[in-house]
């Protein structure tokens, strides 16, 4: 018996990676799987439906339900009929886990619009279309009196939460996703639904030049970048022994889960009247003395 006997997954950009280890292990926990992956590489480019065939095969091989899905998950028609495919074949979805991306590093002064467009749409408008049918889908369902234990899984990146150069498009479409995720638990709670995201931390195609040379130890050691890391905390998320948790944001990196605590207040300075920049100035030291955010200081420099 496994946690997720008898749910119904979506997993987004499930071909390789992040996306396959959470989809093999939903499937090892009960889940039927509908694995999407457009199998373009790592800008967006091409497409190659046999890294999600394969993710299929993984499934099947021990004894799981998986069926394939190469819909473009940033057109709203491609996240609609996903949608569709998991309740035509199976009767219902229960999960969603969004984690389709891809990656154009550029600082902004040389970005193309194409490049900041087509991150945006494929991360950020990806993770909003996706969800937004699913949404509908269990809304329909609540309110025509069903009990409804449903989750969506989205994934961000530390790259949203702190900005990193060189990834502004990359980066807002991560914060983006962060705040989309804190909207949506909010809207959705009513229907019972829950929503949070994961900032993985971890070897991939589109991390490779950061932790790249963290190579497997190999030997039997733990490999703390490798993606299978972040699986059981997506399955925890989707399952409803988190029934109780919605809302968040996780770090997951190695054996480490951090949750964060998004935007609060840092420090505060008051007075009885409007201010002037004079005034603003003279007291920046005190505005900022717990929470030095000021260059150098800022978080990620």
């Amino acid at each position: 018996m496994g946690i997720l006997d008898g749910k119904v997954a979506i997993v987004t950009g499930a071909g390789r990676g992040i996306g396959r280890g959470e989809a093999m292990l939903l499937a090892s926990e009960g889940a039927k799987v509908i694995v999407n992956d457009l199998g373009a590489d790592v800008t967006g480019a091409g497409g190659d439906k046999s890294p999600a065939q394969q993710t299929v095969d993984g499934i099947q091989a021990k004894g799981g339900e998986a069926v394939i899905n190469a819909d473009d998950i940033s057109s709203w028609d491609g996240a609609k009929s996903l949608v569709d495919q998991a309740v035509s074949t199976w009767g219902k979805l229960d999960i969603v886990i969004n984690n389709a991306g891809i990656l154009r590093d550029k600082m902004s002064f040389n970005i193309d619009e194409s490049d900041w467009d087509d991150v945006i749409r494929v991360h950020l408008k990806g993770h909003f279309a996706m969800s937004r049918h699913a949404a509908a889908y269990w809304r329909e369902r609540s309110k025509a009196g069903e009990e409804v234990k449903a989750a969506i899984v989205n994934t961000t990146s530390e790259s949203g939460i702190y900005g990193n150069p060189g990834q502004a498009n990359y980066s807002a479409a991560k914060a983006g996703i962060a705040s989309l995720t804190w909207v949506m638990a909010r809207e959705l709670q009513r229907y019972g639904v829950r929503v949070n995201a994961i900032a993985p931390r971890a070897r991939t195609r589109m991390t490779e030049n950061l932790f790249g040379a963290f190579s497997d130890p190999g030997d039997g050691k733990f490999d703390a970048y490798a993606p299978t890391n972040v699986a059981p905390m997506a399955v925890f998320l989707a399952s409803d022994l988190a029934i109780d948790v919605s809302g968040q944001i996780f770090v997951v990196y190695g054996g480490e889960v951090t949750v964060m605590q998004g935007f609060t207040p840092a420090g505060e300075i008051k007075q009885d009247s409007m201010w002037t920049p004079s005034e603003l100035a003279a007291r920046k030291g005190e505005l900022f003395a717990n929470y030095p955010s000021l260059l150098p200081g800022m978080p990620g420099f």
